[in-house]
This record gives C-alpha cells, structure tokens and sequence, in this order.
C-alpha cells in the first residue's frame, strides 16, 4: 500500500510538471494583441507601406521639430490582402521633400531596419540647418555670368569704332507687341536684363507686364519695369498706378519714365517746359521713395531737346539714338544706357525688338548692380 501510493505520487508530479512545460511553450508561440507606443520609429522616407486590417492609433509626441505623429505597430495583412498607400508612401511625394529645398536637390534616404526595442541614433547633420539657396537677389558679383552679343538687326547701322558691339552688356525692352516671348532663347543671344513695359497714363496696365515680367526673371536675366508718362493726367496718379501694379522686388533694376512726345496717342498736349520737369519730377520724388531706387529717364532726340537739356543732371540717363552714338545726338548728356536699334532680331521673339546697351565694363555692370552709383561719361 505505502508502495502504491509513492507510485501514485510519483507519476502524479511528472504529470502536472508535464502540463506546465506545455503551457510556457504555447504562450510564447501566440503573439500578443496589445500595441504600444513607447518604441520610436525611424523617421525616414519608408519605400513602401501596407494599411494594416485594424484601425491604428494616432499618438501625439512631442520633438525637437515640434509636435510629430507617430503611429504604433500594428497586425499587417498578408500579401494577398494589402494594398499600398500611394498618397503617404511614394518618396518622391510633395509632403516627403525635405522643407527649403527645390524638387531636383531632394533626396529620399532609405529607411533604417532596426529592432523594435532600440530606438534610432541621433544624426548630427539632422540638427544642422540645411544649406540656404541662392536667390537671385544675391550679391551682384555672384550673378550669372555675362552673355555675349548674338543678335542680328533687320537695319544694321553702321556706328565706327563707337559701335555698341564693344560694350559688353547688352539688353533688350518689350511690350505686348513682341507677343509671346521665349525667354530663354532671348538669354542664350546676349540679353542679359530686359526694361518691361508696365504702365501707361493713370489706368492702363499693359496685358503681358506680369507673364514677361515672372519669366524673364526664370530665365535668369535681370529685369526692371517702365512706364509711358501721359501728359494729360496727374504725375501722383501716375506714380500710383505704378506703383499698384509693379512689385517691389529685391535686385530689380530701377524703375524707368519713358518721356516723349507721341502724336499717335489721344493725348496731345505739349505742356511747356517748367511744367514738364515739374511732372518728371513729382513722378520720380514719389517712385523713389517707394522703390528706394533712383529711376532713370528714358527719351528721344526731339524731346531731348525740347526739355530736358541740362536738366537732371543727378539722373541716369537711357538715350535712344538709333542712327549715330549718343554722343553726338545728346551732346554733353552723361548716360547709362543706350537703345541702339528699334530693329533687332532674336529667335525669341517674332518680329523685332529694341536692342540696348549699358555704359560700361562687366565689372562695371556688376558693381552698379551691387549698388553702386553710376552715370557714366557722354563719350
């Protein structure tokens, strides 16, 4: 009897230690239903993702960078029932681009295969702020490089040894008569700026100012507005009209008066010359102020000389002067730039456009640009 019973005993403990070895295997074999949020994921770019069959938790954390959302891990489905999540896992995505840089320096890093249990080391170049781009508002000398002459003229006139092909800067100015300009054609044959026409009078606003205006600046050239004084209206509602519709922009070419007589215009009033100046004046006192740029006058022969003979001489001058150098059309007037050609031609535009000419060297060019004062001698 005491035999049987130790037996029993015995067999009886082996049984239940049996029965608990059973359980500890099974229990580490089931995976477990709870999710948490205290494992900080990677937060690189992931090159793909499978939306998960259960509703997953968003948990709000706090970082460095300020409030992020992290999501915590959760049952996926199997290959035959995912579907992947185009609009938050394509690297190349709008919101995955790194903040400041533009769409060809981004760069998608892969993500980091790490245990669950060991959160991502810090990257020191992750707490350096990206390097800043170079507007084109940049310091003068580090604009784009000068292109040279390559246009051809409908009416080559032919200037001597004062030809405008020995200035190194040549530009052009438009309208809405050149139509629909190719910009970067116009840039490849030596325009380095371009004078747009903004306004006219006190309410007219010419329809391609704003397109010319944004893409002359994207293809690289420096660009500056002008405007076609009326004579039948105010100069303060002129100097408004202006600047209403021209912006004030960081490294724009100064503002330009385009004074004239023009007898194809509804408005033929020739006031006398006291009233004239006194307009000019008002105009440029006003534009000044706003743009913190000197504007340059722009005229012709007969209005030259009707007006502005002696006159500002503290202003840059722009002389149209298509048949001899200025010099000798203006003589004694110090100036800036010079319209050289009503007739150029361009594979940039169709038809013909005004060719110019700045008074000076590239170095020259680069250091008014930077700031510098500059009206340059009349020969």
């Amino acid at each position: 009897m005491r035999i049987f019973g130790v037996v029993s005993f015995v067999f009886a403990s082996l049984g239940l230690a049996g029965c608990s070895s059973t359980a500890g295997v099974d229990a580490l074999q089931i995976p477990s239903s709870e999710t948490t949020s205290s494992v900080v994921r990677p937060s690189a770019p992931v090159t793909k993702a499978v939306r998960t069959a259960e509703t997953e938790t968003t948990v709000e954390t706090v970082s460095m960078a300020g409030a992020a959302r992290m999501r915590p891990p959760a049952p996926v489905l199997d290959e035959d029932n995912a579907r992947t999540d185009d609009e938050t896992s394509r690297p190349d995505d709008e919101t995955s681009r790194p903040f400041g840089l533009a769409e060809e320096e981004t760069v998608a890093f892969p993500a980091q295969d790490l245990p669950d249990s060991v959160e991502p080391p810090v990257q020191e170049a992750a707490l350096v702020s990206p390097p800043k781009r170079l507007s084109r508002a940049a310091p003068a000398m580090l604009a784009s490089p000068v292109t040279r002459y390559a246009f051809r003229d409908a009416k080559p006139i032919n200037f001597g040894r004062s030809s405008p092909r020995h200035l190194a800067v040549h530009g052009v100015d438009v309208s809405r008569w050149q139509g629909n300009i190719n910009w970067q054609k116009l840039r490849a044959q030596g325009a380095n700026f371009a004078y747009i026409k903004a306004t006219d009078g006190g309410d007219h606003l010419d329809p391609m100012f704003m397109k010319n205006w944004r893409n002359a600046d994207a293809a690289g050239l420096k660009r500056g507005a002008y405007h076609f004084f009326y004579w039948c209206r105010t100069a303060g509602e002129q100097a408004d009209w202006f600047i209403r519709n021209v912006p004030r922009v960081e490294g724009a070419l100064p503002p330009v008066i385009d004074v004239e007589w023009n007898g194809e215009s509804s408005c033929r009033r020739r006031p006398s010359r006291e009233t004239v100046l006194e307009k000019m004046q008002v105009f440029m006192d006003k534009l000044e102020r706003h743009y913190g740029q000197r504007p340059i006058i722009y005229t012709s022969p007969d209005f030259y000389r009707d007006n502005l003979r002696g006159a500002f001489p503290d202003y840059p001058f722009w002389l149209r002067a298509v048949a001899a150098h200025p010099s000798k059309v203006y003589p004694g007037r110090k100036w800036l730039f010079w319209q050289y050609s009503g007739s150029g031609l361009s594979r940039g535009v169709s038809g013909r456009i005004d060719l110019n000419v700045f008074h000076g060297d590239e170095r020259q060019w680069r250091n008014w640009l930077g700031g510098g004062q500059m009206v340059a001698d009349a020969d």
